[in-house]
């Protein structure tokens, strides 16, 4: 009896003992809950709560997709990526919490005035996203960071870099801050340069930064690389003796274009003033625009091959054949041609070394205009390069409609019809490949295949190809443009320019030179474009033929061609000509 008593009362104790428990834990709880609510500890209170939540965050994380690399042929990086950090703010949460030192600090980080700052924060009040700074170098974003303000987080970008500077500047372009291309190669491209962004789940920190990364939400995808044609080296030959000229004759701009002629690759494209893409604090806009691609301009006296191509062609005319040009001037209708001196009798070969006026009318007066609109068009001019450049020109070749004789003859040395630098250097690129036609590339062609189409007789275009090398010789108007060591052919020209109102400026003019080295074999066509030039030295030949004959003579030898010339004062002898005996040439 003792024993069941005993045990009646431990199971009652028992049972105060678990229902005073199971009272007890609503009161804890609630007393828990009120700590957390009310109780000003921050160690136990709602600001610890949210506090630590902040503090250890997971988020959804942009995975930038980096932009492809941009380099030349030779894998030399023109533009390139690197990482940087753009410092973001939630305007309300940092107007809520960060305390006036805090904002003190950010703001001389920032190197902003307290005012400023506190300006920009009322101005987003009410958003929750505004940039501080874009595209900083991670390490002064982390010393920023490091201040751990309420509400300041960093997020990893790209920024483009391009080791080249001005040397390509108008060749290869540049990107806005948001990545996307805005010039040049980097727009043309943009579509295979562009990263496509990924994400993945990340824990954060206070100030933003990744701590731990948790998955993968979606991998991201970078851009591709994209190969240009050019050839650095060619590149810097090319522009230091253009700027140099351009400085030395207090010209307005200038273009340099070195095509390889066995590819249609382009290996140097210059032009002046150039910009730092690095830094476009004070970019001009003019400076801004490819020339080479995009300007257009009367070709004056460099197209008098093309016409001198007609007359062979034609039947009518041959090499030797003699015009006589005397006595210097032709009245055509209401035009008057002037030579700058009385030549006398000269063969198509003299009238290419002297670049006469009067000998180029004569032959273009006896030709069927129409054919020689024909043979231009062949040539490439009136014609887009389709080398989706952006604002690349087509130029303008006008139609024959019954030519009045002024513009018949204006028309044969470069007047009346437009061009960019790159058209004439694709036409002259067809006399160096013996009257074929190839597409010109700025992009590197990895595996090269021969799809040129043949516009002229092989035969006429050679021996126009050695006309060129007179008219670059001693004897001719381009001898500036010898190079030591290899033969040269090309041909000058001196354009006036038009005004605004109509009519030539006497005062205005584009110097030029076009060529090819070496002359059996060429492997380069050059184009020089020096616009402006001051008005004591504008001809093409004592302005841009020293220009070609620095860039070209660099080209070759960088390219390790072979040289096919004792020396630049080699005698001409590659044509027979009645000029040659009279010692006229």
């Amino acid at each position: 009896m003792a024993k069941k008593s005993i045990k009646n009362t431990l199971s009652r104790g028992r049972y105060y003992f678990v229902m005073l428990v199971l009272a007890s834990l609503p009161l804890f709880v609630a007393v828990k809950i009120a700590q957390l609510q009310v109780m000003p500890s921050e160690e136990h209170g709602a600001e610890f709560l949210q506090t630590q939540g902040d503090a250890r965050a997971i988020r959804t994380e942009t995975i930038p997709g980096h932009r492809g690399l941009i380099t030349d042929r030779n894998g030399q990086p023109l533009a390139v990526s690197t990482p940087v950090t753009t410092l973001i703010a939630n305007p309300k949460r940092v107007n809520e919490q960060a305390q006036v030192d805090d904002l003190a600090k950010l703001a001389k980080a920032l190197n902003i005035s307290l005012v400023q700052l506190q300006s920009r924060l009322e101005r987003y009040r009410n958003k929750s996203f505004m940039y501080l700074a874009r595209q900083l170098p991670s390490i002064e974003a982390d010393r920023i960071l490091d201040l751990r303000i309420p509400g300041v987080f960093g997020r990893q970008e790209y920024k483009r870099f391009y080791p080249a500077g001005e040397v390509t500047a108008q060749l290869v372009g540049f990107t806005d801050i948001n990545d996307a291309g805005q010039e040049g190669m980097e727009l043309a491209y943009n579509a295979i340069l562009a990263g496509e962004p990924g994400a993945k789940k990340v824990v954060k920190d206070l100030a933003g930064r990744v701590i731990k990364d948790i998955s993968l939400v979606k991998p991201a995808n970078h851009g591709s690389t994209l190969r240009l044609s050019i050839d650095l080296r060619v590149q810097y030959a090319a522009y230091r003796a253009l700027k140099a000229s351009v400085q030395r004759h207090q010209a307005k701009s200038g273009s340099v274009i070195v095509l390889d002629v066995h590819t249609g690759e382009v290996l140097a494209m210059a032009n002046q003033p150039s910009f730092n893409p690095n830094d476009r604090s004070n970019l001009r806009v003019d400076s801004v625009r490819n020339r080479s691609v995009i300007d257009m301009m009367e070709p004056g006296s460099t197209a008098k091959p093309f016409t001198i191509l007609a007359a062979l062609e034609s039947g009518k005319f041959k090499p030797e054949t003699i015009i006589d040009t005397s006595p210097g001037y032709l009245k055509v209708a209401y035009k008057t041609f002037i030579d700058p001196r009385d030549y006398g009798d000269l063969d198509l070969i003299g009238i290419l070394n002297k670049s006469s006026q009067v000998g180029t009318t004569k032959l273009a007066l006896a030709l069927n205009p129409d054919n020689t609109r024909e043979l231009f068009e062949r040539m490439g001019f009136g014609e887009g390069i389709g080398s989706g450049f952006p604002g690349e020109t087509a130029g303008n070749l006008p139609a024959y409609r019954k030519w009045d004789p002024v513009t018949q003859a204006t028309y044969a040395f470069g007047y009346g019809f437009s061009a960019s630098p790159l058209q004439l250097a694709r036409a002259y690129s067809i006399l160096a490949n013996d009257g074929l036609r190839r597409e010109v590339s700025m992009t590197a062609i990895d595996e090269y295949q021969d799809e040129s189409v043949r516009v002229i007789n092989a035969d006429i275009v050679k021996t126009v190809r050695q006309m060129l090398e007179t008219a670059a010789s001693d004897q001719g108007t381009g001898r500036r443009a010898l190079i030591d060591g290899y033969s040269v052919g090309g041909k000058t020209g001196t354009a006036r320019k038009l005004k605004a109102t109509g009519g030539y400026d006497e005062n205005r003019h584009m110097s030029l030179f076009a060529g090819l080295s070496p002359i059996n074999n060429p492997r380069l066509v050059t184009v020089v474009v020096i616009d402006e030039p001051n008005e004591d030295t504008y001809a093409g030949g004592l302005v841009a033929a020293p220009v070609f004959s620095e860039v070209t003579g660099s080209a070759l030898r960088l390219l390790q061609v072979t040289p096919d010339a004792m020396s630049a004062e080699r005698n001409i002898v590659s044509l027979p000509t009645t000029l040659a005996k009279r010692g006229g040439l």
